[in-house]
């Protein structure tokens, strides 16, 4: 699941980056609003932290951009100021969500967490396909109830494929959401991580579509390779 972060305080910004990054999360920043204005309309984000006073160019104004452009990513804003009005502005404008500064980062990767369960179609932070279990709040996957040892990019397409499961998902779509944005990327590379992944859960739980990509499903034939 990759994330995107526009917010001009250096210090804030990066301590969101870290945060979002120890959850399994891959995450690119922008610290002006042009910047995270052009990232969002070029790249392919699961959620997006949007500061609304930004330079040279104020959140609200991007994301106003980014929904007439039919950028549907859910976004998060954040909001140093105590005007409800403006917090109704932002929410009227497309924001899923906010969080009023100063905050505990406990409370916005809760939030992010709950946006992206709701982008899936999930009620609950845990989500299942057959024997396997994501823990959202935790991070964690088991299998049977036993533990799976995962690296970071495992878990990353495990975590991706579990919110979408039972549609198709392109090795293109995969490779967009795992990758930061500076990360050499190679479409190769996701049937190795398949591959692991294949010997570490239920093989047959990973069902390769020839010619379209992926689909996890809770009793797959699919074929494998």
């Amino acid at each position: 699941m990759r994330i995107l972060v526009v917010e001009d305080d250096q210090d804030l910004n990066r301590q969101i980056k870290t945060a979002l990054s120890e959850a399994g999360y891959a995450v690119d920043c922008a610290f002006d609003g042009e910047e995270g204005h052009f990232l969002g309309d070029t790249e392919a984000y699961d959620a997006v932290i949007l500061d609304l006073g930004l330079p040279t160019m104020d959140g609200l104004s991007i994301l106003e951009r980014w929904r007439r452009e039919q950028r549907n990513m859910p976004v998060l804003i954040l909001t140093a100021r105590d005007r409800w009005s403006e917090k109704v502005a932002g929410m009227d404008a497309g924001a899923d969500d906010y969080v009023a500064k100063p905050f505990h980062m406990e409370e916005l990767l809760a939030r992010i967490r709950a946006l992206l369960r709701r982008q899936a179609g999930f009620a609950s932070s845990e989500i299942e396909c057959g024997p396997l279990r994501l823990d959202t709040r935790s991070a964690r996957v088991t299998c049977d109830g036993a533990p799976v040892k995962l690296t970071s990019l495992e878990f990353r397409l495990l975590s991706y494929l579990m919110h979408h499961r039972g549609r198709v998902v392109p090795r293109m779509e995969l490779v967009e959401h795992l990758y930061e944005q500076d990360f050499d990327r190679d479409s190769n590379t996701i049937e190795v991580f398949i591959g692991r992944l294949r010997k570490k859960i239920p093989a047959h739980l990973i069902e390769t579509v020839r010619g379209l990509g992926y689909r996890l499903a809770e009793a797959g034939n699919g074929d494998q390779e």
